[in-house]
């Protein structure tokens, strides 16, 4: 599989894609420029935003809602109104991460201490207005995934290295049953974002490995790794009228000037057509 450049974007912390079907649109953002990026036949654009998002999902009605620091709110991108849904109680140093909508249209979104190292984030629902704390004492909250049947829930805290898998109940929105089912060597990278596809094997963007990986779940093995021109890649999706595009972020910050050299699109967004079909975008609501 062959990678393409979309945007040549030079993202500090690139993040977070999902992709809007309605409107063909993907949708990314840039963390520490306060930035949601979205990219549409063929052109790209950003709304700045006041506060760092973390990550965003499409709205059935046609707005976004985005995670930025410890808020929820509703942002509409023809006219770039942002309105505070919710907020969360979160140590001063902390923010949203990664997050993305499930099948049933629930925001699930969680946070990290922006150290890196204090186990301070937390993973949480967020229903109507209600916001559910699922997972605490976490420390970089990232690849959240679904499996075809909606079953089984997968998530990534950075750090340790490892993949866990949840039993999901898509009534009510509750995890059970953790256990890890992926172990990620360090000679990969750190396992970042995540996405899921229509066979159920998972996508992992790894941060310090220049790649994205694929994996069974199921055994825990590789099966697949797609180099990249970006040092750090951080999450991937799903998009395009098939949904077998697979849209990649990545970020230049913490790389010096021979990583930059060396890895001279990272920062951009990428594209790799696949032969599998992908898991969608859930909207919210």
């Amino acid at each position: 599989m062959q990678f393409e450049i979309i945007h040549d974007a030079a993202a500090l912390l690139g993040e977070g894609p999902a992709w809007d079907a309605k409107t063909d649109t993907l949708y990314w953002v840039d963390i520490l420029e306060n930035r949601v990026h979205f990219h549409r036949n063929g052109e790209d654009g950003f709304i700045q935003l006041d506060e760092m998002p973390g990550c965003l999902a499409p709205c059935k009605e046609g707005t976004l809602l985005v995670a930025a620091r410890a808020s929820i709110l509703r942002l509409n991108p023809a006219t770039a109104k942002q309105t505070i849904l919710a907020s969360v109680t979160e140590p001063a140093n902390n923010r949203f991460n990664d997050g993305k909508c499930d099948p049933a249209g629930r925001f699930l979104a969680g946070s990290m201490n922006m150290d890196e190292k204090t186990p301070s984030g937390a993973l949480y629902s967020f229903e109507g207005t209600q916001v559910t704390r699922l997972l605490e004492g976490i420390r970089i909250s990232n690849g959240l995934a679904w499996s075809p049947d909606y079953k089984t829930f997968y998530y990534i805290d950075t750090p340790t290295r490892e993949v866990k898998a949840f039993d999901y109940d898509l009534s009510t929105g509750q995890i059970a049953n953790s256990r890890v089912i992926i172990t990620v060597p360090k000679s990969l990278g750190w396992p970042d974002g995540m996405t899921s596809d229509m066979e159920d094997n998972l996508w992992i963007a790894m941060w310090g490995g220049a790649q994205v990986t694929r994996w069974n779940p199921r055994t825990g093995q590789l099966l697949e790794q797609i180099p990249l021109p970006a040092k750090n890649v951080t999450s991937c999706i799903f998009g395009g009228d098939n949904l077998d595009d697979l849209y990649i972020t990545s970020a230049r910050v913490g790389l010096d000037d021979a990583d930059l050299a060396a890895y001279r699109h990272s920062g951009g967004l990428m594209r790799v057509k696949t032969e599998v079909q992908g898991m969608p975008t859930f909207e919210f609501g």
